[in-house]
This record gives C-alpha cells, structure tokens and sequence, in this order.
C-alpha cells in the first residue's frame, strides 16, 4: 500500500463493503513502509470480491518475486526540470525508488546518485538503455539475487532471504509464511521485543542448521558400557538434542533421531562407530515431538514407538498442542518454522504406548517396558510440562534414566549449542508450555537419580542421566557433572 494518508481507511473501506471482518491488522513502517497485514474472516464470494477491488486499487500482493537492485551515479545538466525528466524514465520502467541524494552545494553539484528496486530484469537493461543514452552514468553496483535490496521491501528481502534457505516455493506459501512471521513479531512486539530480533532470529535458525550439514558437520560422543551386553552412545548434534543409541551383540535401540537435515551426517557418523546404517536399527523410541527429537524418524524403516500425544502433535503440526497454550500463536508458528528448515521427515510406522495403568515410578506412570540385550527399560509418562506425550525411560537396576527435555545438563553446552537454543527461548518466550508442570517434573526427576544413587553406592555406581540435550551426567553435590570422557567428530578427522 503506499505509504500515504488515507490508505489504510483506502483499504477497510473495501474489506467493509463485502462484509469482511477484519481479525487482525499490523503494520510498521519502521520495518517497511509500505506493507501491510491484514487478516479478515469472510464468505467465500465475498472475499473474492475482496481481493479483486483491493487488486484494481494496486494495493492487493500475491507475489514475491525477487528483485534486481541497482545503485548509480547520473550527471544532470544543471536546468530547470532536469530532474523530473530523469524521473520520468524511472517511473515508466516500474521502478521503486529507495535512495535518491544531490545538493547543488555539495562535492559534486551536477552529481545525482540513486538506488532503485526492479520486479523485472528485462526492465533494468531497457531502463539503463534509456539513460545511458542520455546520460552519463556510473554504476554503482548491479544485483540480480536479491541480497542487496534495502529496508525500503524489507518483506521481499526477508522472502528472498527464506528462498535461500529453502529453495524456491510458491508465492502462495512464501506470503503465508510472511503473515505467520509477522504475526509473531506482532505478538513479541507487544511483548516489548524488538521486532527486527524477531525476523533475525528466524532467520538464524536456518543459517545456522544450513552451516552445520556436510563438511561442517560435527558431534561430540560419549560412549559408556551398561552391562555385560550393552553398550550406550550420546551424540550431541551441532544444533538441537542429543541421540542415543544402545547396542547388543543383536540389536540397536535408538532413541530419538536429531533433525531431519542431519541424517545423511548422522548416518556417516553411525557408520564411522561401527553403528551401520538405518537397516541396522531394530528398534526406535521417540521421547517427544519437537524436530529435533523426531525429525529424521521417517528415513527409518521401522515403527517408531511413541506416546499418543507425540503423536497427536506430529499431526496437528503445534508443539503445544494438549497444552494449557495449545492456541498460543508463538508456539503454532515456531513449530511450522523448525520443521521448514530442519527438514522435518516424522515417523511413517507409528506404534503408540498402551494407556497408563495403575503402576507408577516416583509420580510417573509406568506404560510398559523396552528391552535389548540384558537391559530393562521402563516407559514412563510425562505430566506435559515440556511438551504433551514426553516420556523417559529408567532401570533402576543398571542406574540409567533418559530423562528427554525435563532435565538438561545445560553447563556441559558448548556456547554454540547455548546461543542456538536461546533462539527458541526467544521465540516462544518458554521452550515449556506448562511451566508449573515442568518445574515438577524435573524435581521429581532429579529425586529418582538421587534415590538411585542410594542404592547403587554398594556398588560404587552412579545413576547416569542422559538429558535430552548435552552429556550423559551423573549428579555430584546437587549438580549435573559429565560422565566419562566425550570425543569430538568431525567429518574432516572421521
């Protein structure tokens, strides 16, 4: 819309006309000046309507097609209306003027430089024909990509900027995506967040899982003897949580997968430990639905056991979903977001707990138990503090407790890992969508391995926690302190 007095009235006279109720309007024009985010709730024809009058009107975006920018220098001969002839080549090649300085007193008094913003490469060569024939000119700089448009279509270069990150899409798809992030930015703006830290932050979530694939892939493993049979492995990703895998002379258990965009690296890595490939795995466990947990279960060709609520958010595509915030519009979008960019690939053979019965592990039900080799596991259900349908696995015999996202040994992070998963803490304010029950949890979790501890000190073991993210830890004066040494992978020294 242009960014002139009336345009917004301009514009709900319209959606008024046929109807429309309008839910929801954001606009800012310290992020740009000229686009607005409406969104209405009407009929099917009505809203037809709709769009064509804000069409005919030119104020209707149902493209982000990438632009080419183009900055010069133009002497102008120092006469009356110069300037407006000039002008009058930009406007008819359809260009949107985003910087434009002279000063008859300053360095270079016949000295007009410009910058402009062109939808249609042809437009640029004809343009530049017209001028240079005209006048003389120095090119500044020439971008086709996209990458060098200023904050004047801040919401095409951020489009230009998510083509980048994951490949070309439909405008359809790229506008809703839009609205989505201004939504969010709207809701933490009114928060008191910066709404530019909003767009940078999404965006770095997809930087930063595009940097750590291939060559600059890495992992720090730990790899610790259970039992006679049994050996454990942690992997701790570049980015997200921690897999694990335990191993007997037979079977491979896994429990959760990392993101769906590592698999090809994780399985290289697998493959560099001995661990095969994914026909080697035997059984698969996910502890909860977030991406990185479950993102890469549907390379796998087995059924992945899993809580019904895990699954229930696989398929609504909201993390809180069966939670006290399942219609909170931050965890909605941030959900849609990681599993755009982390490839986000679930489970395709689902196999659910049983419901809980009467049997119970600290203030956990029991909902069954897993075995490999000599190991017992028991299933236990979560209360939904982390996320609906989380579950932890525990052998109170072998003092081992995977305790997914409820307790974290947040010291053993490198500051990589730390500043990444701030992104998320940022976005939806709490990784948590029920604080109160998360607290409870993690009390009671850490109250099972102290408990554990107690009685396996005859032995002179340690109930060892394998956290959903970072090292396998034991607990020492009250603290998570990493359990034997942790190697670090690379492709480069694999």
């Amino acid at each position: 819309m242009p960014d002139e007095p009336g345009s917004l009235e301009s514009a709900a006279r319209v959606i008024t006309k046929y109807n429309g109720n309008i839910n929801r309007i954001q606009y800012d024009r310290r992020i740009d000046p000229c686009t607005v985010f409406y969104e209405v709730t009407a009929t099917e024809d009505d809203y037809t309507k709709i769009t064509r009058d804000l069409e005919a009107i030119g104020y209707l975006q149902t493209s982000l097609q990438p632009l080419s920018f183009l900055k010069f220098f133009v002497h102008l001969p120092h006469t009356p209306g110069s300037l407006s002839r000039f002008l009058r080549y930009t406007t008819e090649s359809g260009a949107n003027i985003g910087f434009i300085d002279f000063d008859d007193t300053g360095r270079h008094p016949d000295q007009l430089t410009v910058s402009l913003n062109l939808e249609d490469p042809a437009s640029v060569d004809k343009l530049l024909d017209q001028l240079k024939s005209r006048y003389h000119l120095e090119i500044i700089e020439y971008d086709t990509t996209g990458k060098h448009l200023d904050d004047t279509i801040f919401y095409v270069r951020f489009a230009q900027e998510i083509r980048d990150l994951i490949g070309e899409s439909e405008n359809t798809f790229l506008l809703s995506f839009l609205a989505d992030t201004n939504h969010i930015a709207q809701e933490l703006m009114n928060r008191g967040s910066d709404p530019r830290q909003v767009f940078d932050s999404v965006l770095l979530t997809g930087r930063t899982l595009h940097a750590t694939t291939g060559r600059n892939f890495y992992a720090d493993v730990q790899k610790i003897n259970i039992t006679p049979q049994v050996d454990l492995f942690c992997f701790q990703l570049p980015c997200g949580g921690s897999i694990y895998v335990l191993t007997s002379e037979k079977d491979t258990l896994m429990i959760d997968t990392g993101y769906g965009i590592y698999h090809d690296d994780v399985m290289a890595m697998f493959s560099h430990f001995g661990l095969g490939d994914e026909n080697r795995l035997t059984q698969l466990i996910i502890s909860h639905a977030d991406a990185d947990h479950c993102g890469a279960g549907g390379f796998f060709p087995i059924c992945a056991l899993m809580h019904t609520g895990t699954r229930d958010i696989i398929k609504t595509n909201n993390r809180a979903y069966g939670s006290r915030n399942e219609h909170s519009v931050l965890e909605a979008f941030y959900t849609k977001m990681i599993n755009l960019f982390s490839r986000f690939r679930p489970p395709k053979k689902v196999t659910c707990l049983p419901q809980a019965g009467t049997e119970a592990r600290s203030i956990f039900p029991v909902l069954g138990t897993v075995t490999i080799g000599d190991l017992k596991l028991e299933v236990l259900e979560g209360l939904g503090g982390h996320t609906h349908g989380q579950i932890y696995l525990y052998s109170g015999l072998e003092g081992l407790l995977f305790t997914a996202d409820a307790v974290i040994n947040f010291s053993s992070l490198t500051p990589e890992r730390a500043a990444y998963n701030s992104i998320a803490d940022f976005l939806v304010t709490s990784v948590n969508v029920d604080s109160d029950l998360a607290r409870r949890e993690r009390k009671a979790l850490f109250e099972l391995a102290a408990e554990t501890d107690n009685l396996l000190a005859s032995k002179q073991k340690h109930c060892l926690i394998c956290g959903g993210h970072g090292a396998v830890s034991v607990l020492e004066n009250r603290k998570l302190v990493p359990y034997v040494d942790i190697h670090h992978y690379t492709v480069t020294n694999s």
